[in-house]
């Protein structure tokens, strides 16, 4: 008989969610603690941290949180290390920590280009790297790749991150090709527009890019991080066992729609 809670269930899993201190990282964690896994996260800074553990307490999660920069391969090597000593192998691994810097191509620095590159695509790299030696030991494993409506679609002043992205969506493809005969799964989850700090300065009242998105989008909303905790869930429980190299768009339909005509 098919056992729909046991096939959700992340009873006793180990989830790595990198970028988790709030937003679309902590909804994803959040989602996973209450499915019943137990959580690793990082952040950049001890003021991030901060707000981040006191959020996951009150929300009645123990999570296990690191200051690391997850471009930097040895300190991942080291926080990796660390969970599976505290908590067990890593089963769950979330590559959500990310930046965008919206600049005119022709006005944008290589350094900074390199540097949405590294965050965005290069250390999915590094962590994945790191996480799967422990889950072909273990017999399987879960990656989720925060790719992005981006990694299918270009526009102005982000080509830094639509390449990081779209970039991200070919490494997905890739560690699914390499490691599905270990029982390791890696897809991606596509979110589209979602109200975050990060897009905070789109939403502003008047904003005209708030007009089009919300043109361009057959629900006439944004999306909210909670929005992503249901397929995200999915895509680590054995649910998605048979679901290898996808990347599941979570954007309110705006991939689907043209838009309305003018």
């Amino acid at each position: 008989m098919f056992d729909v809670q046991k096939q959700f269930s992340l009873e006793g899993k180990v989830a790595l969610v990198t970028g988790a201190a709030y937003g679309i990282g902590y909804a994803i964690a959040k989602a996973y603690a209450d499915a019943g896994a137990k959580i690793a996260f990082n952040c950049r800074s001890q003021q991030h941290m901060d707000k981040a553990l006191a959020m996951y307490k009150e929300d009645g999660i123990d999570a296990l949180g690191y200051i690391c920069d997850v471009t930097h391969e040895e300190d991942v090597r080291a926080m990796v290390a660390d969970i599976e000593k505290k908590l067990g192998t890593i089963d769950i691994l979330v590559n959500n920590a990310g930046i965008i810097k919206r600049v005119p191509m022709l006005e944008m620095k290589a350094e900074d280009f390199r540097q949405v590159i590294d965050i965005d695509l290069t250390a999915p790299f590094i962590v994945a790297k790191a996480v799967l030696p422990g889950m072909i030991k273990k017999g399987h494993g879960k990656i989720i790749n925060v790719c992005s409506m981006l990694s299918e679609l270009g526009r102005e002043t982000v080509a830094a991150y639509t390449a990081a992205k779209g970039g991200l969506k070919m490494l997905t493809k890739n560690i699914a090709s390499e490691y599905g005969a270990q029982n390791i799964q890696c897809n991606g989850i596509g979110p589209g527009y979602i109200a975050t700090p990060q897009t905070a300065p789109l939403r502003t009242e008047g904003n005209p890019f708030n007009d089009f998105i919300l043109a361009k989008t057959p629900m006439q909303r944004w999306g909210t991080p909670e929005d992503l905790m249901g397929p995200a869930v999915f895509l680590a429980s054995d649910a998605s066992n048979f679901v290898n190299g996808h990347i599941l768009y979570v954007d309110g339909g705006i991939l689907a729609y043209l838009g309305r005509k003018p």
